[in-house]
């Protein structure tokens, strides 16, 4: 077994996911570092249109990708509850099948990506003068799909398995490769969206192959050829955990999608302060995704094990956690969010101040209402992690309608009202899932299983 893999049904609740969640944090902050610097390449190296460019083609890409990544999170529920009840052959067999499934879930996604990104991106009212490079950014990256999809089975495997230091290192090493070609292909040889995109894909390669390394190290998955093959009852389970995560993800992108719709009326420089903001939206929500793998993980391990009371400890010191960190990270934007959201702004003095104060007031609503996301984390991740993905893909539809809602109604009657769908969204979502996750919890013993 690797040295990397870690059981999370003994020790310090509290402890164990801290030190899951870091090495998961760090890695997001790399990832985040070559987001914020692949957006700032293109807008300072390329001008306020190739950001506009991006941010309009964001929710799409989101979209697709968020798809593939939601089948691997489920699939891995079910790798985790076989991991903590140690029953080391039907977790070969899990993640077997699943290798197929997600196999023909990328070449599905590439194919309908491919076809209808330019109807997608004219239904979107995505404005002429930037919808040429929206479709060449979305081109290269969904040519990239079954990279990203086995990257994203790689790492749900990884963390299912207590290990989340190997994502951070592939993250890392990805994270160098793609600012070194970034400047390159962009700054160097001048090409611009098409070059940011594909240092992009280069870079996920990297990682691919990275962490597909060390899957092949740990010794207590002993993989046979019989292990990928879809039988009935392994395809079932599998798809009963994946397919409500990844519709979730699709219909909480589909109201992103109607909400970029309404920003792209506004015209180029909105969007642009709407992107700049947007990029930082994965640094506010670093330690909340991170948070959320490691409840995931502590509960579907704990609930394999019978152990209970266990889990209520764990998410009581969850909470805790998640609202400290929000509360701190809320704090630093709101006192140093203008100096990041300048990385991504250029232009002439008026263009830069126009979507200046475009972005830090979207920044400082979403900054305000952080609490309130890190809970929908948590409570969504801990309710994965007991087998039920369908509340969760409830609170899809519940944030879809109250973003679109907001977006579509809230700026009749207010000025600023297109600010609050997302802030809006993450509300209804988080008392949904907090509550479910109360009630699903009185079904289960108060003690742990005796052993």
């Amino acid at each position: 077994m690797s040295n990397r893999i870690r059981s999370m049904t003994e020790g310090s609740p509290t402890r164990l996911l801290i030190t899951f969640a870091l090495p998961l944090m760090l890695g997001n902050v790399f990832q985040q570092l070559y987001t914020v610097v692949d957006t700032a390449v293109v807008g300072q190296g390329v001008g306020v249109e190739a950001l506009a460019a991006i941010g309009a083609a964001d929710w799409l890409n989101w979209l697709v990708l968020s798809v593939v990544q939601g089948f691997a999170q489920g699939f891995s529920i079910l790798m985790a509850q076989h991991f903590g009840a140690k029953d080391y052959r039907e977790l070969s067999r899990t993640v077997g099948a699943s290798t197929t499934l997600c196999g023909i879930a990328a070449v599905v996604m590439l194919a309908l990506s491919q076809g209808l990104s330019e109807p997608v991106l004219r239904l979107l009212n995505t404005p002429g003068d930037i919808i040429g490079d929206s479709l060449l950014y979305l081109r290269i990256i969904f040519a990239g799909i079954p990279i990203i999809t086995a990257y994203n089975l790689l790492a749900s495997i990884l963390r299912a398995l207590g290990d989340s230091k190997t994502p951070l290192y592939a993250v890392v090493v990805a994270t160098v490769v793609n600012i070194g070609l970034d400047l390159l292909f962009v700054l160097g040889f001048h090409w611009g969206i098409a070059g940011a995109a594909g240092a992009t894909i280069i870079a996920q390669a990297v990682s691919t192959v990275y962490c597909y390394i060390n899957v092949r190290r740990v010794s207590i998955l002993e993989l046979r050829p019989e292990d990928f093959k879809l039988g009935r009852a392994i395809t079932g389970a599998l798809l009963k955990l994946g397919s409500p995560v990844a519709l979730q993800n699709a219909i909480i992108s589909a109201g992103g999608m109607v909400v970029q719709s309404v920003v792209n009326r506004y015209g180029m420089l909105f969007i642009a302060g709407f992107t700049a903001t947007n990029k930082l939206y994965g640094l506010l929500e670093i330690a909340a995704t991170s948070y959320g793998y490691a409840v995931t993980s502590f509960v579907g391990q704990n609930l394999g094990g019978g152990l209970f009371a266990r889990i209520r400890k764990g998410m009581r010191s969850a909470a805790v956690i998640a609202l400290i960190t929000s509360a701190v990270i809320a704090a630093a934007m709101l006192l140093l969010g203008k100096l990041f959201l300048g990385l991504f702004i250029s232009g002439t003095t008026e263009e830069v101040s126009a979507s200046m104060d475009i972005a830090y007031k979207y920044l400082a609503i979403m900054s305000l209402f952080l609490p309130v996301l890190y809970m929908l984390h948590i409570y969504r991740s801990a309710l994965m992690g007991l087998g039920d993905t369908v509340v969760p893909m409830i609170s899809g539809f519940v944030e879809m309608v109250m973003r679109v809602g907001i977006a579509l109604l809230l700026p009749l009657l207010l000025t600023d009202g297109i600010y609050y769908a997302e802030v809006g969204a993450w509300t209804g979502a988080a008392v949904l899932l907090t509550l479910a996750y109360f009630v699903r919890m009185r079904k289960y013993p108060l003690a742990d299983k005796k052993t």
